[in-house]
């Protein structure tokens, strides 16, 4: 895939501004990611944005050069590779859920409960639940108080569940469509495939940028972790799960951040709630700093200010909430490459 910057060339004799044609289309597309983003459709664009870019830069290195039968065998294994190793990756974040780990993170959990209730007065330890069972028993009734709350929350996560799925396999259909046969169309076909293909090099360009911003905070995680800790001798258990856990999740803009934290600082909670407070402290410090990581570095990659990135987050967080948050950087990307392409900025 071409880079968002050189996604097109500029209008023919130095003309400035879009074609009628090339105006319906942008126009299109921009009204389709706002129906993507009022109706929660996020994930299902991005899985199947992911799917169609792993498999391009896999095939950028793979000997499919050539047309025909041999080119849409060898895109259909890389495809069929890249879906099923997002599949088990989703698998083995639930299984490290469901696992062993977890279970032990919660009867620590139980253990720093009693060792705060000792430490508590009287009249405040009440407050805190004695031991395994009541905090059980506490939990099954917060359940059973908001069962309605979790059961549309649990239909909400079954339905992304489906979203991502659909989105893959969207994503994997259209890249086996491109490798059986070339584009053929009118002209706003051919319009909405360059924008739609500038799209995607905006969303390649955004997503190795995280990678980028993933790998810096989980070094700064790990450096936390496994060094500033230890110096005032805390040892917290399942480290290295942590920080790879840190660095998968991470590839999640700015929600991935939110969920490594949370499990940080309950894995901290095991050992003292001061640990607790100082992780949660230090990790909302490295939350903060990667609202400037993704503007500092996608925008170098689109070719944007930092102020920039950060006016549409905020803009679009304030609209569609965390969806937009994590939206931002693409559609920015895409909507200036498109307004440079033109000659209009």
């Amino acid at each position: 895939m071409i880079p968002v910057e050189n996604a097109a060339p500029a209008p023919e004799g130095g003309k400035v501004g879009f074609t009628r044609c090339e105006a319906v289309g942008f126009g299109l597309v921009l009204a389709g990611l706002v129906f993507v983003l009022h109706f929660h459709l996020l994930a299902a664009l991005f899985a199947g944005c992911l799917v169609h870019e792993l498999v391009h830069l896999l095939a950028e290195h793979a000997p499919v050069q050539s047309r025909g039968r041999r080119k849409v065998i060898v895109i259909g294994v890389l495809t069929t590779v890249v879906v099923g190793g997002l599949v088990a990756a989703g698998l083995g974040l639930i299984a490290f859920a469901r696992g062993p780990a977890m279970a032990e993170v919660i009867a620590r959990s139980a253990e720093v409960l009693d060792q705060v209730r000792d430490a508590l007065p009287e009249r405040w330890a009440a407050y805190v639940p004695d031991g395994l069972d009541e905090l059980r028993e506490r939990g099954a009734e917060l359940l059973r108080a908001h069962a309605a709350e979790l059961q549309l929350a649990g239909r909400s996560a079954g339905l992304m569940v489906v979203h991502l799925l659909i989105g893959m396999i969207v994503g994997a259909m259209v890249s086996l469509r491109e490798a059986s046969r070339g584009f053929a169309g009118g002209p706003l076909a051919a319009t909405l495939h360059r924008t739609l293909a500038a799209f995607g090099a905006a969303f390649r360009n955004v997503i190795f940028a995280q990678v980028r911003i993933s790998a810096i905070n989980t070094t700064m995680t790990a450096i936390y972790l496994a060094a500033i800790l230890p110096l005032f001798g805390v040892q917290l258990p399942l480290l290295k799960t942590l920080i790879a856990f840190t660095f998968v999740i991470g590839l999640i803009p700015v929600a991935g951040n939110l969920i490594s934290n949370t499990a940080i600082v309950l894995v901290a909670l095991t050992h003292h709630p001061v640990t607790a407070a100082a992780s949660l402290g230090y990790l909302i410090f490295i939350h903060k700093l990667e609202y400037f990581l993704n503007a500092r570095i996608i925008g170098g990659r689109v070719h944007a200010h930092a102020w920039e990135l950060l006016v549409a987050m905020l803009a679009f967080e304030s609209v569609w909430g965390i969806g937009g948050l994590v939206a931002a950087p693409v559609v920015y990307a895409f909507v200036k490459s498109e307004l440079v392409r033109v000659r209009l900025i």
